[in-house]
């Protein structure tokens, strides 16, 4: 568990430098010339898969560090977001971006849930809610501007 205050630092700055390529990619969405928005649109949907994928890693390194009595349902439930991203990259990219959206909802709302949290320090909580809310805002722009 990280515990000192240069480790908590440096997590949230890993944990924010990890939005920038949805940043990125949303801005390119929008102003880059047309040729490059249809990269930007997919490299945005297949990083959106690998971050979603990622989080379902942290409940499974979670329950293999600390034994509790519900690290069977936080094994399986960890598997969850890999089994969202993956079929996501199949469909066309604004479905795919839908339920990759709906992925980090569920993700999100499972991270605040008492056995969601249970094990992580409080900050990890803000931390993964700041994330969650930038990475939806970043989706719902890429959305509004495949919609336009």
């Amino acid at each position: 568990m990280i515990s000192t205050v240069s480790d908590r630092r440096l997590a949230w700055g890993l944990g924010l430098a990890g939005l920038l390529p949805f940043l990125g990619g949303s801005i390119a969405v929008w102003l880059a010339p047309t040729v490059w928005q249809v990269s930007a649109i997919y490299g945005f949907t297949y990083y959106s898969a690998v971050i979603l994928s990622f989080l379902g890693g942290v409940h499974w390194g979670s329950a293999l560090q600390v034994p509790r009595a519900n690290n069977a349902r936080r094994l399986i439930l960890a598997m969850v977001p890999s089994l969202i991203a993956w079929p996501a990259l199949l469909f066309s990219p604004i479905t795919g971006l839908w339920v990759l959206l709906a992925g980090f909802l569920l993700m999100g709302g499972y991270d605040v849930s008492r056995e969601g949290r249970e094990g992580f320090p409080s900050w990890y909580l803000w931390l993964r809610c700041t994330l969650t809310v930038m990475v939806v805002i970043f989706h719902l722009a890429v959305l509004w501007r495949l919609a336009a």
